[in-house]
């Protein structure tokens, strides 16, 4: 495609940031439009100096303004579709979660339309699939598969919409009489440099004497290191571009997962920090289903309380299951369709991440430094 234009949206974000790394260096790209609702100073900077050959258009806006939306896709050749709420845990109000992941998404696919942008390539995830119990067991599981999160929890409620609303737009007719081709991709658990859940878990232990707490220790899981995840993106947007590929992947989603060792999520944040004197939590934990039905009673004690006051439990069923699951993804698909191979191998992304945290560390012993002083 000569001279084409792609706009990121979450181009801020964990992932957006790495796919605007890579995205730079593709050939023949003469505009890269970021968007955001904010972006930091420092990142800024660096978006400029990305700046070479492709010009790196800022757009900072809400997902939710259609004007916004409509001058943001006027002239792009492809979009790539990061922007979501993501919560895990109930923080955010449901009402906010479900507009921007799938009203955004929504109106974001109609400005597609509106402006004939012929490819949409949207980041899903693992969790549209599940897991909807603890007891079930899926290992290696792959696209055949009918699985599909039963939980009403927002944040996978909503990405299993957004999900389906991007594939059932595979197909629609643009404005200039083109053809919308669309493709979702859903990473497994993404782990990697400025992991907000890894700063989380980290920062937590520095201030508990080392200790990590424990966030999925019955899990097994097979975590993603964030420049994969962003690598994917690329080859499903060259594959997208490419007439004799893109026929077999339009309307499709692919797990994404790489070399990582298949670990519970406990294990991952101690190998990640063990090298700092971290360890993980060696005290007694109440058996799974004992966790389960207390996060049941805790739900119920949130929904007596809505009328008067809003309690958030610090856990509830759907959190046990989604961090003590066995529940693991092949790639094979993604290698046969998008030519699909990790750009990163788990020594070098774990090397890379490794040294992310060794500058948390060394933040946190800084701030000890200047409260002492």
């Amino acid at each position: 495609m000569t001279g084409w234009s792609c706009l990121v949206t979450g181009a801020g974000g964990f992932l957006g940031q790495r796919i605007i790394r890579l995205l730079v260096k593709e050939k023949e790209l003469k505009e890269i439009r970021v968007l955001d609702k904010a972006f930091r100073p420092e990142l800024r900077e660096e978006f400029s100096k990305l700046q070479n050959k492709t010009k790196l258009t800022v757009l900072e806006g809400d997902i939710l303004d259609e004007p916004f939306l409509k001058r943001a896709c006027q002239d792009v050749s492809v979009i790539i579709h990061t922007a979501c709420i993501i919560d895990v845990f109930g923080v955010t109000h449901r009402e906010s979660i479900m507009n921007v992941n799938v009203k955004g998404t929504q109106l974001l696919l109609e400005a597609c339309v509106q402006a004939s942008v012929p490819v949409f390539i949207y980041t899903s995830s693992i969790e549209v699939a599940g897991p909807n119990s603890y007891k079930e067991i899926i290992q290696n599981g792959h696209e055949e598969e009918p699985l599909e999160n039963t939980w009403p929890a927002p944040y996978p409620h909503s990405k299993k919409l957004a999900e389906k609303a991007v594939l059932a737009a595979n197909g629609w007719n643009l404005k200039n009489g083109g053809t919308l081709y669309t493709c979702a991709l859903r990473p497994m658990y993404i782990y990697g440099e400025g992991s907000r859940f890894l700063s989380a878990s980290v920062n937590e232990a520095l201030n508990n004497n080392g200790i990590l707490s424990s966030v999925g220790k019955f899990s097994t899981v097979n975590p993603v290191y964030v420049g994969n995840v962003a690598w994917a993106h690329i080859l499903a947007l060259r594959a997208l571009q490419d007439p004799k590929k893109a026929p077999s992947i339009r309307g499709q989603f692919y797990y994404i997962s790489d070399d990582t060792p298949h670990q519970s999520y406990d294990n991952l944040n101690y190998t990640l920090s063990k090298e700092f004197g971290l360890r993980l939590d060696s005290r007694w934990s109440l058996p799974l289903s004992l966790m389960y039905w207390i996060g049941f009673l805790l739900e119920i004690v949130s929904f007596l309380l809505r009328p008067i006051y809003t309690y958030r439990p610090p856990f509830n069923r759907h959190i046990v299951t989604l961090s003590n699951s066995v529940f693991t993804f092949s790639y094979k698909k993604a290698q046969r369709d998008l030519a699909y191979k990790p750009l990163y191998s788990w020594e070098e992304a774990k090397q890379k991440t490794v040294e992310w945290v060794g500058s948390l560390v060394d933040r946190h012993k800084e701030t000890l430094k200047s409260k002492t002083q």
